[in-house]
């Protein structure tokens, strides 16, 4: 493998966009290109795992996902169920997170993702994964703790540490595949000084060399942070 210059580089978030036209491509029913934009999910941490990238953030459910067909949206929930069995045993050494609002997903589900947190906590690297999450909703349920605990003036600083994506850096990259330009209410808070990268390769298909490729253009970028 080809050693890479990653300048910086602590957290990478992928927006896996694509599973459904993938399928259809193929003359499959959508729902089958999530089962194997699971497996691309699988493979590309476990990619950045081994390159050194040791914050990983995937967008895997948006709140506002909830709007797609329920075939469609059990298949998610089925694959998303099967992903924490296994990670329960095999999480290559990552502390998973879940980032957005667990109820929705039945009590017993909750209590698989709270458990999972708990027992990878202390791992050296960290995975995040955005299930049922919305940055809009992420932003309002800061602020309301903060005033809940007693806040009259709420800061940055305030609502950096009370997000629940304050677990983690801020990205260095984002990368949406599927060719949509735009973030989709994902991380926007965190957001602001990430470099975003976008492709038309769908998820499915989304290989490490474009990856790779994507890694060596972000060293070329100049990241001013509002300065000069």
């Amino acid at each position: 493998m080809p050693e890479i210059n990653f300048n910086g580089i602590k957290h990478v978030a992928f927006i896996m966009d694509g599973n459904g036209r993938w399928a259809k491509k193929r003359l499959m029913p959508r729902e089958y290109g999530h089962k194997y934009g699971a497996e691309k999910f699988k493979e590309i941490v476990r990619y950045c795992r081994s390159i050194g990238i040791n914050t990983v953030t995937v967008y895997a459910f948006s709140t506002e996902n909830w709007k797609r067909p329920k075939t469609e949206i059990d298949m998610l929930i089925a694959l998303f169920a099967d992903y924490i069995r296994q990670a329960e045993d095999d999480n290559e050494g990552s502390h998973i997170i879940f980032l957005g609002d667990k109820s929705a997903f039945g009590e017993k589900t909750k209590k698989e993702m709270e458990e999972l947190e708990r027992s990878t906590e202390g791992n050296p690297r960290t995975l995040c994964v955005a299930m049922n999450y919305g940055g809009h909703a992420e932003i309002v349920e800061a602020v309301n703790k903060l005033i809940k605990a007693g806040k009259t003036e709420i800061t940055e600083d305030d609502i950096t540490k009370t997000i629940c994506s304050g677990v983690v850096p801020p990205p260095d990259m984002i990368v949406r595949t599927g060719g949509e330009l735009r973030l989709s209410n994902f991380l926007l808070w965190q957001s602001s000084y990430a470099e975003l990268f976008f492709t038309n390769t769908l998820w499915p298909d989304f290989t490490k060399e474009e990856l790779n490729g994507m890694i060596e253009e972000f060293g070329k970028r100049k990241r001013r942070f509002g300065g000069v």
